[in-house]
């Protein structure tokens, strides 16, 4: 792996930690969702201008077709998520979900974008996912439904491989723009929400007057975090990016432990070496 894409990668872990720690501060549903998302379409549109002015890329059927897939498949992921922490149990859909993902992108990308895996890749990969299971709880805990719990701990891992693995796909070789794709997500995902915002417009009003700057930041690096990850699969493998990618997991929970006082400092701190570890071996893959 380049240096410029380990750079990439881990600038998009810490930006999606960060706005990940703002949204567990902030806590809320489909009204915070629908915001974050229409604010990233207002603050991004200058740049999407920008885009289409200097380089006029080309946008046909097909490419528009890729785009709505990507986005479908991304509203499924915060749907299931959202579904899944609700009716199961947190400590076995989390580390599931993020254990579970990076697998299916790595099977997905050598079984139909023709990447290739070694050993030392395989190694790294694995020490990750089994490094972020564990450091995010593993079963630590009986959920109170397990049977509900892993399915929608599987079924959000299958949507974090499976959008990983197109959106490689679109950005790699069909060649629509990174920041084009992220932004008809947020576009795709406020449209389909804004009959529940306008329901919920005093939630929504609540948010942006309670929390306006933690809001702006994650309308910010939320697309910041994925798109940094898609430019950086434009020329480095799926196998080798996506688990690193989850070393955003890393962070989050060390934000946590220090900024949240949740506790288990040591206990994450020797899951977090063996994670780096994992890492390690990737970067000099």
């Amino acid at each position: 792996m380049t240096i410029t894409a380990l750079l990439l990668v881990l600038a998009a872990a810490f930006c999606h930690a960060t706005w990940n720690f703002y949204v567990k501060r902030i806590g809320g549903g489909a009204e915070l969702v629908w915001l974050i998302s229409f604010l990233s379409v207002i603050l991004y549109l200058p740049l999407v201008v920008y885009i289409f002015w200097s380089s006029a890329p080309n946008f046909g059927l097909y490419e528009i077709g890729c785009v709505f897939i990507s986005s479908i498949i991304h509203t499924v992921y915060f749907t299931l998520l959202q579904r899944g922490y609700k009716n199961g149990d947190l400590s076995l859909v989390y580390p599931l979900a993020r254990s579970t993902g990076p697998i299916i992108s790595v099977a997905l990308a050598v079984l139909f974008l023709g990447e290739t895996i070694n050993a030392q890749i395989l190694s790294g990969g694995l020490i990750i996912i089994f490094g972020i299971f564990f450091l995010t709880g593993g079963f630590q805990k009986r959920a109170q439904q397990v049977s509900t719990s892993i399915i929608y701990g599987l079924m959000v891992g299958l949507c974090i491989g499976s959008y990983t693995a197109w959106d490689a796909y679109v950005v790699s070789v069909v060649l629509v723009s990174p920041v084009l794709l992220d932004y008809a997500s947020n576009i795709f995902r406020a449209g389909i929400l804004s009959p529940v915002a306008y329901q919920r417009r005093q939630i929504v009003m609540g948010y942006w007057r309670d929390h306006k700057l933690g809001v702006i930041l994650i309308s910010v690096l939320s697309p910041l975090a994925y798109i940094l990850f898609l430019f950086a699969i434009t020329f480095t493998p799926v196998t080798l990016l996506a688990p690193v990618r989850e070393t955003s997991v890393l962070i989050s929970v060390l934000m946590g432990s220090i900024l949240l006082g949740e506790g288990h400092l040591t206990r994450r701190l020797i899951w977090s070496a063996v994670i780096i570890s994992g890492v390690a071996l990737l970067a000099t893959a």
